[in-house]
């Protein structure tokens, strides 16, 4: 038997846009894989964004319609993309200079657990059978100058993703700006999480309920 569950909060789509809204005019911006692609669709009216793949591509569009693509077009997750006027491919060594070298504005990855510190995980569960997702994060976090986690607020079985400490193994120390859930948007401070906005139809109770570490309200 199925069972559904019933939507809380924002959708995926939502959870994109609603993080387009913080990006700002002009950026640079490094999607990674799952939630954060999304983002690629949305540019608000009046501004634009260069996105850009680790994979050598500078001016990365949302995908492509199914069957309306070019199957070696692709992103660092192997989805197809496009690519917008005035786009540039170069080597993967370049790329990621781009990234080390503090040329990136803005970074959105995924989140397997976010710290009230900033700490994120984001590539392994740490257990003997899970399959190690390294990729371009580590670097990501490390040279870009701000980094946004988009990501449900708690696991399938309700674990919540935000905590006190991360238990699993740490993709970057102290990295993590703001976080986009279904529920809300949060900044990390030096005093800890702290609510930006709540998601409509959802109550600040229903969320410090569901997150694993003190929730300030401002």
């Amino acid at each position: 038997m199925t069972i559904h569950r019933e939507q809380i909060g924002r959708s995926k789509d939502e959870m994109a846009r609603r993080l387009a809204l913080d990006i700002p005019d002009g950026a640079y911006v490094n999607l990674g894989i799952g939630i954060p692609e999304l983002v690629a669709r949305f540019v608000p009216e009046g501004r634009t964004f260069v996105y850009h793949t680790e994979n050598g591509l500078l001016g990365m569009g949302p995908s492509p319609e199914n069957g309306a693509g070019d199957p070696d077009l692709i992103n660092a997750g192997k989805r197809q993309v496009t690519a917008l006027p005035g786009a540039a491919y170069f080597h993967h060594a370049d790329s990621f200079a781009m990234i080390r070298g503090g040329h990136i504005d803005l970074c959105v990855l995924g989140a397997m657990q976010v710290a009230c510190n900033g700490d994120l995980a984001n590539w392994s569960t740490g257990e003997p059978d899970a399959i190690p997702a390294v990729g371009g994060a580590m670097d990501l976090v490390a040279g870009v100058k701000s980094v946004y986690a988009i990501t449900q607020h708690c696991t399938k079985t309700g674990d919540p993703k935000l905590v006190e400490r991360c238990a699993y193994p740490l993709t970057g120390r102290g990295v993590i700006n703001r976080i986009y859930t279904e529920l809300a948007v949060i900044d990390v401070t030096p005093a800890g999480f702290a609510l930006v906005e709540l998601s409509p139809g959802v109550d600040f109770e229903y969320v410090r309920e569901r997150t694993g570490a003190p929730l300030l309200r401002r």
